[in-house]
C-alpha cells in the first residue's frame, strides 16, 4: 500500500458497517435501467467498484414508489417485484466482493414536469402548488399526500433491509423534495410542516423516523444533505454554525447514523473562522460520523463541464490531512469512480499515473 494514502484505506467500522476502507461511492445517476428496472449491467458496474476496493457503494438515486417520485427517464425504481429482483442482484454481487451496499431513496418533487415517465399525465408534487399560466405544474402536497410519501420512504427502507442491502440513505440534497420543504423559497406553507426552521424539518423528521420503524435500531440511515441547490451553488440553508445545529440536530435525534454532507469541493472551509468543511462541522455538531464528498480525485470541479474540459486526477495528501486529523470519517468519490472503476485500487498501489481522466462534459450528466 502507499504509505500515504493508509487512513483511506483502513478497515474501519462505522455503526453496524464493517468496512475494509473508508472509500464511499458517491449516488451519481446514469440513466441506464430501463422501466425502472436495474439489469445485468448495472450489477456488474457496481461490482467492478467493489472489487478494486470501494467500502461503501451509494447506490444512484431509486425512486420510491409514489406516481410522482421520477423525473428521469431510464432512472432504477426501489419498488415493485422486478426491480426489487434487480436490486438483489447488485447486492449478491456487490457482497461476493467484499464490498458493501446502500441504495439512495429519492423523491425528486418538481422537478418533475409533465410528459415524464411512468405516467406523462402525472405533474410534480411539491410543498406549494405551482402554476404555469391554468395549468398545475406542481401539486401542492396535501396532508394525506405527505403521509403517502413518508410511507413510500418507509416501504422501499424495510425492502432495503429484507433483500440484503447494508444500510439505506435518504436524499434530503439538491433541491428535490426533502430538501424543497427546508428552504423558505420554495415552502411557504402555513401549517406544521412551513414557516420556522423547525417547521420545515418535519417532513424529513417523518420520513426519517418511518424509515427507522421500518428497518428497526440497528440498520443504519445515511441522511444526505446540502446547501447548495441545483440553481444557486451559492446558497446557504445555515450562515452559521448554530443555524447548521437547528437543522442537524432534530434530524440526528430523529434517527440519522450518519451524514452525508454535500460539497463541490472538499476541501473548502464552510463558514468564516474555522477550516472546517460541511461534513466537519456535521461531525462536530452531532457526535455523528460525516462522509465528506466534492470533486475529490480531481484538478477541477464538476461545474468545468460546462466548458467541456477534463479533470485530471490529482494527489490526495490535502484529503488524507484532513482525514487524519478526525475532521470526517469516511470519503465520497464521485465522478473519478464514475470514469474509472478501477479508482480506488489504483490509489492504494500508488499508481495515480495510471487513473483514467474524466471528461466532465460527460460526467455532468450525474444528478444525484
Amino acid at each position: 500500500m502507499n504509505e500515504k494514502n493508509s487512513r483511506l484505506f483502513e478497515p474501519v467500522q462505522i455503526e453496524n458497517l464493517k468496512m475494509r476502507s473508508r472509500i464511499v461511492m458517491a449516488p451519481m445517476t446514469r440513466n441506464f435501467s430501463p422501466n425502472g428496472i436495474p439489469g445485468d449491467d448495472v450489477a456488474d458496474y457496481y461490482q467492478r467498484r467493489a472489487a478494486a476496493g470501494v467500502g461503501l457503494i451509494i447506490t444512484e438515486g431509486t425512486t420510491v414508489d409514489h406516481k410522482a417520485s421520477n423525473g428521469y427517464p431510464n432512472v432504477p425504481a426501489f419498488y415493485g417485484e422486478h426491480a426489487l429482483d434487480g436490486w438483489k442482484k447488485v447486492v449478491h454481487k456487490v457482497h461476493q466482493e467484499g464490498g458493501l451496499i446502500a441504495p439512495q431513496l429519492w423523491h425528486v418533487g418538481y422537478i418533475r414536469k409533465r410528459g415524464m415517465e411512468p405516467d406523462p399525465d402525472v405533474p410534480g408534487y411539491g410543498p406549494m402548488e405551482i402554476k404555469k399560466g391554468d395549468e398545475i405544474e406542481t401539486v401542492g402536497m396535501t396532508k394525506d399526500d405527505i403521509e403517502e410519501v413518508t410511507g413510500a420512504f418507509a416501504s422501499a427502507a424495510g425492502s432495503a433491509r429484507e433483500i440484503g442491502f447494508d444500510a439505506v440513505e435518504i436524499h434530503g440534497a439538491h433541491e428535490y423534495l426533502i430538501d424543497q420543504f427546508f428552504w423558505e423559497q420554495s415552502n411557504q406553507r402555513t401549517d406544521e410542516y412551513g414557516g420556522s426552521l423547525e417547521n420545515r424539518l418535519n417532513f424529513a423528521i417523518q420520513i426519517v423516523k418511518a424509515a427507522r420503524d421500518a428497518v428497526g435500531p440497528d440498520f443504519p440511515i445515511i441522511f444526505r444533505f446540502s446547501q447548495w441547490k441545483q440553481q444557486d451553488y451559492k446558497a446557504k440553508l445555515a450562515n452559521s454554525p448554530e443555524e447548521l445545529e437547528r437543522f442537524l440536530m432534530p434530524l440526528s435525534n430523529a434517527g440519522v447514523d450518519i451524514f452525508h454532507a454535500s460539497t463541490r469541493r472538499f476541501w473548502e472551509p464552510e463558514f468564516e473562522g474555522s477550516g472546517l468543511n460541511l461534513a466537519g462541522w456535521a461531525r462536530k455538531i452531532t457526535g455523528k460520523p460525516a462522509i465528506t464528498v466534492g470533486s475529490v480525485g480531481l484538478d477541477s470541479t464538476f461545474t468545468s463541464s460546462f466548458g467541456g474540459k477534463i479533470a485530471n486526477p490529482t494527489n490526495l495528501d490535502l484529503l488524507n490531512e484532513r482525514l487524519k486529523k478526525g475532521e470526517f470519517d469516511l470519503v465520497a468519490v464521485g465522478r473519478a469512480l464514475l470514469a474509472d472503476a478501477e479508482w480506488a485500487l489504483k490509489v492504494k498501489e500508488g499508481r495515480e499515473n495510471e487513473i483514467k481522466p474524466v471528461d466532465l462534459k460527460m460526467a455532468s450528466k450525474s444528478l444525484s
